[in-house]
């Protein structure tokens, strides 16, 4: 239907996650009505990203050298670490500038329907550097939701057997909620993460 090098776009745009055949469609359509300029701009920086960006050899967030900048700096408090799923849980977790110590990424979550087990994230990672590094707490801020809770679950298993303190950061209403629209499991995790008032 389509010639060979658009069908050949729109067969690579497919593959990137959450673009199903016509978003897929759309978009390379959209590619061949931009100046050539412009697509070549946008070619090439996926180039320089594949080409200068890594993985930090010791969090596993994103790094255009050995380390990270999170990891490079030296105020950061070296005794706690951040568990997350995805580098982009980092971003968010920066954007409160609450959290001062070093995250580590697990690229993933555990997720037997995919056949993600827990060997395919890096755990073991996790608990060298809890061995190596001296960590008094590990704060776990996997997703909320079934692969991120068994996630959770899998590693306070581990880690609490090392004398490390675990934690899980709250989850609840949000800012902004009503009541009636919120499920069991949240008003569940509200309640019980429920904090004394101060006037």
């Amino acid at each position: 239907m389509y010639v060979k090098s658009v069908q050949a776009l729109i067969d690579e745009l497919g593959r990137l996650p959450g673009i199903g055949p016509k978003s897929a469609q759309r978009l390379a359509y959209h590619l061949l009505k931009i100046s050539k300029e412009d697509a070549l701009r946008l070619a090439g920086a996926i180039v320089q990203v594949k080409e200068q960006i890594s993985f930090c050899q010791r969090c596993f967030n994103i790094s255009q050298g050995d380390l990270c900048p999170i990891c490079n700096d030296k105020n950061r408090q070296q005794q706690f670490i951040c568990v997350v799923e995805e580098p982009r849980d980092i971003v968010a977790l920066e954007r409160t500038q609450e959290f001062k110590g070093f995250y580590h990424v697990l690229h993933g979550s555990i997720n037997p329907l995919e056949g993600i087990g827990p060997d395919r994230l890096r755990i073991k990672e996790l608990l060298y550097r809890i061995d190596q590094e001296k960590i008094e707490e590990i704060i776990i801020a996997t997703n909320p939701n079934l692969e991120g809770e068994a996630t959770a679950m899998y590693l306070v298993r581990l880690i609490q057997p090392l004398g490390v303190k675990v934690t899980r950061l709250a989850s609840g209403l949000p800012v902004g909620g009503d009541l009636e629209y919120a499920d069991e499991i949240t008003l569940g995790r509200a309640l019980e993460g429920r904090r004394e008032m101060m006037n």
